[in-house]
């Protein structure tokens, strides 16, 4: 017989405080609406699938959840519980509060369903993370402007130039971006880098293993910077958001922006038609360096001092599942991490093939700058990627500073 189990409803607090078997407890930071609904949504269907397995949801603020992950990880364990893979999760793994999960990859076929997702859930050679939902980035174009031209989409660092060049000539901007709140600026970096050094080079950068003056990342520099003497980039985005940068891409003065595909709405919102939005992959800089790709994944994690991790491995091995990846990503407007799930291309088109990029990327997916590298980290630096696209010429003085940064929080001699 299993035991009652009573909670607030209070959002924001922790509502559970103990579980037997039967009951799963699960915290949960989907504040918004549209995930809120879409994961209830699956718990429902997920329980008249599992009618002895009671989901017991204890919700928080998204922000607030940040903080409380690391009480209740080591104070009061949930059984599942929400996170992000990579670096993101790296803390707390490393700290013995996340639970292995390499017999749930194994059990469910999840090495070939979500290969794509394999290096941002492994940490020293085991999975801990179970990939729900992620959206991509890369280089959104503007469609009618291209093909008014004549102009074809880029494949490579050499192309991208021609394209910015033309463009240039015809008087529109290539690249717009706003980074008066720094993370676009991190976007920018984080493909350059991987196209020039690699998946595994920039997780050991973001993570604090490799100097901020190691030649390969002067390397990385050197390319935005060519980018920045021809004057690809709108000028005075220091005081634009990203949604201010995107006026650009609407009103045509820009071209081409380098953002996460959250883009198409607001755009079509802006009053762009869905066929004048085009995207590509952003280009190969060194064809023999793996393509990897940034695509923010939110995945489901089982904690170490759960309770129940028998029916939480059965809840994982579920959410892992092709139907339930097609529903809830139906209904958030994101990308399903396994590559047998549907995608919904009804409002947009261009999902499909976004889809089977992310599916088919074998160089690694990283998370974004600002989720792959701890927050003090990520701050600092993108603060320096936002100088430098300002005073390219600085770039080596502000290498040095991120430098002398990176020994001081690692507490490097």
């Amino acid at each position: 017989m299993h035991s009652k189990y009573l909670a607030s409803a209070a959002i924001g607090t922790l509502l559970v405080t103990q579980a037997m078997a039967g009951t799963l407890v699960y915290n949960s930071n989907k504040a918004n609406p549209a995930p809120r609904n879409a994961i209830k949504e699956v718990i429902k269907d997920f329980e008249k699938a599992h009618p002895d397995i009671k989901v017991k949801i204890n919700e928080f603020d998204h922000e607030g959840y940040k903080t409380a992950i690391r009480n209740f990880l080591s104070a009061d364990a949930p059984d599942v519980f929400d996170w992000f893979p990579g670096n993101r999760m790296r803390p707390f793994v490393e700290a013995g509060l996340f639970e292995p999960l390499d017999d749930v990859w194994a059990d469910n076929g999840l090495y070939d369903a979500m290969k794509s997702s394999t290096a941002a859930s492994t940490i020293n050679g085991k999975k801990w993370a179970l990939p729900m939902s992620y959206y991509n980035w890369g280089m959104y174009y503007r469609k009618d402007i291209f093909e008014k031209n004549g102009i074809t989409p880029p494949k490579t660092w050499d192309e991208l130039i021609a394209v910015g060049e033309k463009l240039k000539s015809l008087g529109i901007t290539p690249i717009t971006i706003g980074t008066k709140n720094l993370w676009p600026a991190g976007g920018v970096f984080d493909y350059i880098n991987l196209r020039t050094n690699g998946y595994d080079f920039h997780m050991a950068l973001t993570s604090g293993e490799i100097a901020w003056t190691d030649e390969r990342v002067k390397k990385t520099f050197a390319h935005w910077k060519n980018l920045l003497d021809r004057g690809f980039f709108v000028k005075n985005h220091t005081s634009s958001s990203w949604e201010e940068g995107l006026s650009n891409f609407i009103n045509g003065n820009a071209a081409m922006y380098v953002m996460g595909h959250f883009m198409v709405a607001q755009a079509k919102h802006g009053g762009l038609k869905q066929d004048q939005i085009g995207f590509f992959q952003f280009p190969i800089i060194d064809p023999s360096v793996p393509v990897a790709e940034e695509a923010p994944i939110n995945s489901y994690h089982i904690a170490a001092k759960a309770k129940n991790k028998k029916d939480a491995r059965v809840f994982l091995a579920y959410l892992a599942s092709p139907a339930v990846q097609t529903k809830f990503n139906k209904a958030i407007g994101n990308l399903p991490p396994n590559k047998y799930a549907q995608v919904d291309s009804t409002e947009d088109p261009m999902l499909p093939e976004n889809a089977k990029m992310l599916a088919n990327t074998t160089g690694g997916i990283a998370q974004f700058f600002d989720r792959d590298a701890p927050a003090a980290v990520a701050k600092f630096a993108m603060q320096g990627f936002q100088e430098f696209m300002v005073k390219p010429d600085r770039g080596d003085a502000i290498l040095e500073r991120l430098e002398k940064f990176r020994k001081k929080y690692y507490k490097i001699k």
